[in-house]
């Protein structure tokens, strides 16, 4: 199952306070989800999908695409929230859970399908995001192979944990899954890449200029 978590997006994306108002972030975030879910739906591998969330926008764009919801009704944080999420994705008999997170705008459904077509019998595939820091996909196979705890710094954890296990771990370093949005500089890479997603549409509206962003931080 894909699983992907959203927390509540009226307070979204803080660290781009210094360059966006409440309203741009919150804006940002939901164009941003849209490319996910947008991205998801279109992947033509067989998989069951389920938005984790409490946000009522995230909750109407899900089902807009049939998607399933499991419920995070205390805003838990990323890592509780997937927790949940794996241990429901266990009691449904999944063989393997993919988290995704709704703040990759670039992703494209050709990426999703090379990482489900790598991944093992047993196993896993981590991608890790541009500055190797963060884990932008992480496939596990079981669904509870190993616990995942996001954060700024979460890529070498995870792969420690990953081949822990002894099971085989792919590293797929691809760059649409590499960026996701989070600081100004995240925000110039987004401006500044090719492509035509809803969220480029937005800041490409809003007259924002990318080498500004890059050095405001």
């Amino acid at each position: 199952m894909i699983l992907i978590p959203v927390k509540n997006l009226e307070n979204a994306k803080e660290r781009l306070s210094s360059v966006l108002s409440r309203d741009e972030r919150r804006t940002l975030a939901e164009a941003m989800l849209q490319d996910v879910l947008e991205a998801v739906a279109a992947v033509t591998h067989h998989t069951r999908v389920a938005v984790v969330t409490s946000d009522p926008f995230a909750t109407q764009r899900a089902q807009r695409h049939a998607f399933e919801i499991i419920a995070d009704p205390v805003n838990l944080g990323e890592s509780d929230a997937i927790a949940h999420a794996t241990q429901y994705c266990v009691g449904q008999g999944e063989d393997s859970t993919l988290v995704i997170p709704g703040d990759i705008p670039l992703l494209q459904p050709e990426d999703i399908e090379q990482v489900l077509a790598a991944a093992p019998a047993e196993g896993s595939v981590l991608v890790p995001g541009w500055d190797g820091r963060g884990s932008n996909a992480v496939l596990r196979r079981p669904a509870d192979l190993f616990p995942l705890r996001f954060g700024n710094d979460s890529f070498p954890p995870h792969l420690r944990a990953a081949q822990a296990t002894g099971k085989p771990c792919l590293v797929l370093r691809l760059p649409r899954i590499g960026l996701d949005v989070d600081n100004p500089a995240d925000l110039a890479q987004l401006l500044a890449a090719e492509g035509d997603t809803r969220s480029q549409h937005l800041l490409r509206s809003w007259k924002l200029q990318a080498q500004a962003l890059a050095a405001h931080e």
